[in-house]
């Protein structure tokens, strides 16, 4: 089995990316769907993933979602 990778020193982008998640929390952000966002976050060990996925809710554009 893998072995997880260290993602203390990771930002947010570079965990999805690692993670090849990327699409799959792109999608959920995209749908609006809280709790799948929250949770992909959560999976990669982010440590306010409630508080980061609001805030890129509160203002998409910033975060590069149009």
């Amino acid at each position: 089995m893998a072995e997880e990778p260290d993602y203390s020193a990771m930002t947010v982008n570079e965990r999805l990316f690692v993670s090849n998640r990327t699409k799959e929390f792109d999608q959920a952000i995209l749908l609006r769907n809280r709790a799948d966002a929250v949770q992909i976050l959560a999976d990669l060990d982010v440590s306010s993933p409630e508080e980061t996925v609001d805030a890129i809710f509160g203002d998409p554009g910033r975060y590069g979602f149009y």
